[in-house]
């Protein structure tokens, strides 16, 4: 793959697919991956008004809600419909986080909520976290999210689809190969393990890593209920997945669980 060159397969996905500013609201495990990102981000997130740099961030989905928080926000992505709907929220700019068009230690912190999820190849995940470092200042922020490798079992057999040949080889291939191919109802991309997402950090030279479970070890019950049943889980329900997300925080092992990872780590130099 070239510098800035996003995999054609991703680009159709995110232009005729799927509308990424919904994605988050418009079902329960959405909404739960929503709010357990924003508590997390808002944990390490150096006060406002910081500059932040929001790489990958879509529509502007979560540059809203840092934009409300007080926080300067860029945003760089390289869909040209997402850039267009994030304008109205923050400064947007049509780019590549394997190459970003920002100076040396330009901001506070620096968040890659997607990207690597698209870079099936190590070096472009290497190079985009290596792009994150040089555009943080010493001691600033950078935030990424990986899609947890497990995260396949749980959805298909929350979704009662597990059990079929064709359905149980797809995920088998996921688990083995840490790759979804593109078919189906999502496009192509790497799905990573706890350890490995951390290392990945550690080896871009960032400090105090730390990794999450964004929605925890429940999400699943909220999509079969939604799946099955074609309303929205009750609040009472809704309320214990993200309490049991909050919960599983300092067990490891449970990881594992969560669709989503999210992990943290510092530039290192200077304290925030």
């Amino acid at each position: 793959m070239t510098e800035a060159e996003l995999l054609p397969e991703v680009e159709h996905y995110y232009t005729h697919g799927t509308d990424e500013d919904a994605r988050l609201t418009r079902s329960a495990d959405g909404r739960l991956e929503m709010l357990r990102t924003q508590e997390i981000l808002r944990r390490f997130l150096p006060p406002a008004p910081a500059r932040v740099l929001d790489v990958g961030g879509g529509t502007g989905v979560h540059a809203r809600w840092l934009v409300e928080d007080g926080y300067h926000v860029d945003l760089i992505d390289p869909v040209a419909r997402h850039v267009e709907q994030a304008s109205k929220v923050c400064g947007a700019t049509l780019g590549d986080a394997r190459s970003l068009p920002v100076p040396d230690a330009g901001y506070d912190a620096v968040n890659l909520l997607g990207p690597l999820y698209h870079l099936p190849d190590p070096a472009d995940r290497r190079q985009a976290l290596a792009e994150a470092v040089r555009a943080v200042r010493p001691g600033g922020l950078v935030a990424a999210a990986g899609i947890n490798r497990y995260a396949s079992v749980f959805d298909h057999a929350a979704a009662a689809q597990l059990h079929t040949d064709r359905m149980q080889e797809s995920v088998s291939e996921i688990l083995a190969s840490a790759l979804h191919d593109g078919r189906g109802r999502f496009t192509v991309a790497y799905f990573h393990r706890a350890e490995e997402l951390a290392e990945e950090l550690r080896e871009a030279g960032l400090v105090d890593v730390q990794v999450f479970g964004v929605e925890g070890p429940t999400w699943s019950l909220l999509k079969a209920v939604e799946h099955h049943s074609g309303a929205a889980p009750t609040e009472a329900l809704f309320r214990s997945a993200l309490a049991a997300a909050r919960l599983a925080d300092p067990y490891p092992e449970l990881l594992a669980a969560s669709s989503h990872l999210l992990a943290v780590g510092r530039s290192p130099g200077a304290t925030a």
